[in-house]
């Protein structure tokens, strides 16, 4: 699995925080890290490639992952991608653990857009130790993420099922308690992203907070969002959110 770290200040072991990119812009693990570096955090950051983006396109192409949101945009392609990125993060845990000097502790994660599913899957799936989590963005309901495309989606009893389990507002209960979670919401994000975060930090209760971010649509950088770019700065409130959000639980 391909992926960016950026080191902390200093020597000698210290903590993780291991993100998920989105599949709008910045759509690969070197934008993201360029757009949310969070620099003065005491801790690696490592960002994660998603499947089938960035560097893991298929033909060095979109088109192949755009084929696939064009035959069925949940059972081909989100719930997939999802599913494999969580699935496939022990090991990728385990492989950083070897590569880099991080410490043995609980890490944090942070997932934008469907990375946010990713982050939120990794809570609710497994027993990984987290000490703080956020969402920027994030696709928090599936239902909202397959109502932004074309067309009324023809559920049945396994693509409901699908969408039932990718529904952290209704499954709050499976990560209540596993860590701090922060919200981040753009004032500019599709409504109903908007209308999710709010509901899952409402859900979760004490230990979820809510950020929202002046001026901020859904991406965080510009297209083509695949190489690192120039922070925006509406990135650049975000990433001061990131920042202050984490050192805080660190320090704790």
């Amino acid at each position: 699995m391909p992926f960016t770290a950026l080191p902390p200040a200093g020597d000698g072991p210290a903590p993780l925080i291991v993100t998920w990119h989105m599949l709008d812009a910045p759509r690969s693990d070197a934008a993201f890290a360029a757009a949310l570096p969070m620099r003065d955090v005491p801790a690696w950051r490592v960002h994660l490639g998603m499947p089938m983006f960035g560097a893991r396109m298929v033909d060095g192409s979109m088109d192949a992952a755009i084929a696939l949101l064009q035959e069925d945009v949940l059972m081909a392609a989100m719930h997939p991608f999802v599913r494999q990125a969580t699935e496939e993060f022990p090991a990728a845990l385990a492989s950083i653990r070897e590569q880099l000097p991080v410490d043995d502790g609980p890490i944090g994660v942070l997932g934008g857009s469907l990375g946010g599913a990713v982050a939120l899957n990794v809570l609710a799936g497994t027993e990984i130790p987290v000490f703080a989590a956020a969402l920027v963005n994030g696709a928090i309901r599936m239902r909202s993420v397959i109502d932004l495309f074309p067309g009324d989606y023809p559920y049945d009893a396994e693509s409901e099922q699908v969408a039932d389990v990718l529904d952290f507002v209704a499954g709050a209960d499976r990560i209540a308690g596993r860590a701090p979670l922060l919200a981040v919401s753009g004032e500019l994000d599709h409504p109903a992203f908007r209308d999710d975060a709010a509901d899952l930090v409402a859900a979760l209760g004490d230990g979820a907070e809510l950020l929202p971010i002046p001026g901020l649509a859904h991406p965080l950088a510009e297209e083509p969002g695949i190489e690192p770019a120039p922070q925006l700065p509406p990135a650049k409130e975000v990433d001061a959110g990131l920042t202050a959000w984490f050192r805080r639980h660190l320090a704790g």
